[in-house]
């Protein structure tokens, strides 16, 4: 069994349904723990005692992750968005200075690394759910409804296309970034496209679980905690967007 996973993903592709049912299976706690906006947070939350920026903040934030990530088992579970992925190999060249790839640092951090991408084939539709939690502040809902995750809202969510044109090209360029990276670093991850997970969480699981040398018969006990949040407005979105270059 390897000491750890990464999943390298990007926003709104189903990374918190993918996180709850790894956790559920005992597979570790994944979670964003390099997210820059939320790395004091995190800080504080595990007790490390030291804040950025401080004489050896770095390493014991790395410890206390480690603990975290692997939620009291073995394997350890990390969630890493591509927008985060530069300042985390700059910290561990930083704690690990001397391997010339990526792949060696995060091997030096965190053992046995396997490596699952998360991707999004419908970036239209990812864009859009992106914008609308932006605008709306809710992010998540739990499967019977209630808000999960609820943030203040930055305004409302009105439809601009200038800002779909820029955030369809922003997603795109992440999921690039990814491919050309795990080119470069020469690995072959687990691959995961939203639409075929969000119709068969439990399958796709299995297939996981198996990847990462779990039993993949853990997966048909998992039961989703998050329910989607598209409707009505959402499908208009993607109509007008489409319509307008021409895919309707």
């Amino acid at each position: 069994m390897p000491d750890a996973y990464i999943i390298c993903g990007t926003p709104r592709s189903g990374s918190t349904l993918l996180c709850d049912l790894l956790a559920d299976s005992g597979a570790g706690r994944p979670a964003s723990y390099f997210r820059r906006q939320s790395i004091v947070r995190i800080a504080e939350e595990l007790a490390v005692g030291l804040m950025p920026g401080q004489d050896g903040f770095e390493r014991a934030y790395l410890h206390a992750v480690i603990e975290a990530g692997r939620g009291g088992g073995q394997l350890f579970g990390l969630r890493l968005m591509r927008e985060n992925a530069p300042e985390l190999m700059a910290m561990l060249d930083r704690l690990y200075p001397g391997r010339v790839t990526d792949a060696a640092r995060l091997g030096a951090a965190f053992g046995s690394v396997r490596y699952i991408h998360l991707s999004r084939g419908d970036k239209v539709a990812q864009a859009v759910s992106l914008l609308k939690a932006a605008r709306t502040g809710l992010w998540h809902k739990g499967a019977d409804g209630s808000d999960r995750e609820r943030y203040d809202a930055e305004g409302e969510a009105v439809y601009d296309p200038r800002q779909m044109d820029d955030t369809v090209a922003e997603l795109d360029s992440y999921d690039a970034a990814w491919r050309a990276w795990f080119a470069a670093e020469n690995i072959a991850p687990f691959s995961i496209v939203y639409e075929r997970f969000a119709a068969d969480p439990i399958g796709v699981m299995g297939q996981l679980l198996a990847f990462l040398e779990l039993d993949p018969v853990t997966a048909a006990g998992l039961a989703p905690r998050t329910a989607r949040l598209a409707d009505g407005q959402s499908a208009d979105w993607i109509a007008r967007f489409r319509a307008r270059d021409g895919e309707g």
